[in-house]
C-alpha cells in the first residue's frame, strides 16, 4: 500500500515507522525543514503514563477562573484571540463532568499503557539514547495539595498503576539536589514513568524509517486533500500526489485539511512554554539539578533532566500565536526552577521555547 503521513512532529515519524515496518511504501510531507519542529521540539519530555489525566476533570474550570488572573496561572488566555475558542471551551466544560473525565481517564491510560510498552520495546530492540532516565515525582508543597494527592492516589490504584505517596525526606533521597528549605509535604513517586527527549526520539525514528525505506520530503506544505481511490494531496508547488492512505498528523493544522472534506474535529491550539538551560559545572560540589523527572503540582509545572541540561515547562496558553512569547509563563517556569533547584542551571544561557 502507497501510504501518506502529513506532518514529521512525533506522531508522523512514528506512524511512518510503523507504517514502513510493515512493508508499506511510505511518504511523509513536513512544512518545516526537518522533523519535531514545532510541538515536539522543546516539550517537557515526561514520560508519565502513570499519571496521563484530562485537563478537562472535576472542578477544573472553577479552578482555572480563581487563577486565570494570578501572576501564576497554569492557564491563561492570551487577549480577544482567545474568545475565538469560545466553543471548545464550551465542550471542555462539559467534558468536565465526573462520568466523561472518568471514562476519558480510563481510556487515556490505556493508551499511555500501550504507548509505553511500544516505546520501551523499541528502545531495547533498536538499542536507542534519547537521554531518557526512570523516575517520575509528583511534588506536594503543601497540605492542600497532600490532601488532593490521596484521592489522586485511590484513583491510581483503581486504575492498577504502580505508585507510591512518599514523605518529604524520602523524597529528597530520590532527588538529592532539591533545596533542603523548599515547603515539601511529601510527593507521589512514579517510579516507571521518567522522562526522554522527544526531539531526539524523532530524529533517531526517522532514521529507523528510512532504513525501511520511507522517504521525507521537507519544507512541503499540504494545501489540500482531494478524496478518491487514490486519494491525491495537492502541496504548494502545484504537484499532485497520489496514495491509496493519507494520514494526517498535523496536530491543529488538521482541521485545515479535513474541514473541505466534512470533518470536523474539535482542536484548539493550546501552547505550552518551555526553558532548558545548562546544568551549572561546579567543582567545589557535585551537580545540583534533577536526576529525572519531576511536576510541581501547585504550578503545574514540569522539571526534567536531558542529559546535562534541565528542561522546565508549563504553562497552557489559550489563543495568541507560537512567534509570541508572553513574558508572564516564562516568569513562572523560572521561578519553579528556582524554588527546587536553586543555582543549579545556567540560566542566562537558556533557551526559551512556545509550541
Amino acid at each position: 500500500m502507497r501510504a501518506i503521513v502529513v506532518g514529521a512532529g512525533i506522531v508522523g515519524v512514528t506512524t511512518a515507522y510503523e507504517l514502513a515496518s510493515q512493508g508499506h511504501e511510505v511518504t511523509v510531507f513536513e512544512r518545516r525543514a526537518a522533523v519535531a519542529a514545532e510541538g515536539s521540539f522543546a516539550n517537557a519530555g515526561v514520560l508519565a503514563p502513570g499519571y496521563v489525566t484530562p485537563w478537562a476533570a472535576p472542578g477544573m474550570s472553577a479552578k482555572v477562573l480563581r487563577q486565570m488572573l494570578g501572576r501564576h496561572a497554569a492557564v491563561r488566555f492570551d487577549g480577544l484571540s482567545a474568545l475565538a475558542q469560545l466553543p471548545w471551551m464550551l465542550r471542555w466544560r462539559l467534558a468536565c463532568r465526573p462520568r466523561v473525565y472518568a471514562a476519558n481517564r480510563g481510556a487515556m491510560v490505556r493508551l499511555a499503557r500501550f504507548s509505553q510498552e511500544r516505546l520501551l520495546e523499541l528502545t531495547r530492540r533498536l538499542a536507542l539514547d534519547y537521554e531518557q532516565q526512570p523516575g517520575y515525582l509528583v511534588l506536594l508543597r503543601g497540605a492542600r495539595e497532600l490532601h488532593a494527592a490521596e484521592r489522586t492516589t485511590r484513583l491510581l490504584a483503581e486504575l492498577g498503576v504502580a505508585h507510591e505517596l512518599v514523605d518529604a525526606e524520602r523524597c529528597r533521597r530520590l532527588e538529592p539536589g532539591l533545596n533542603a528549605r523548599a515547603p515539601l509535604a511529601g510527593a507521589i513517586h512514579l517510579a516507571q514513568d521518567g522522562v526522554g527527549n522527544c526531539r531526539q526520539f524523532a530524529h533517531l525514528i526517522k532514521a529507523e524509517a528510512q532504513r525501511l525505506g520511507a522517504s521525507f520530503r521537507f519544507d512541503s506544505d499540504v494545501l489540500a486533500i482531494e478524496p478518491g481511490r487514490p486519494a491525491a494531496l495537492r502541496t504548494a508547488d502545484g504537484q499532485h500526489h497520489r496514495a491509496d492512505a493519507v494520514v494526517v498528523c498535523a496536530g491543529v493544522h488538521a482541521n485545515r485539511l479535513l474541514a473541505p472534506l466534512g470533518l470536523a474535529l474539535p482542536l484548539a491550539p493550546v501552547y505550552g512554554y518551555s526553558i532548558t538551560a545548562p546544568l551549572a559545572q561546579r567543582d567545589d560540589q557535585p551537580c545540583t539539578g534533577p536526576r529525572a523527572a519531576l511536576m510541581d503540582e501547585r504550578f503545574k509545572v514540569a522539571i526534567s533532566r536531558l542529559g546535562q541540561r534541565v528542561r522546565v515547562a508549563g504553562s497552557a496558553e489559550i489563543g495568541g500565536s507560537a512567534e509570541r512569547l508572553n513574558p508572564a509563563p516564562l516568569a513562572t517556569l523560572y521561578k519553579v526552577l528556582e524554588d527546587w533547584f536553586p543555582g543549579a542551571a545556567v540560566v542566562h544561557e537558556a533557551q526559551q521555547w512556545k509550541g
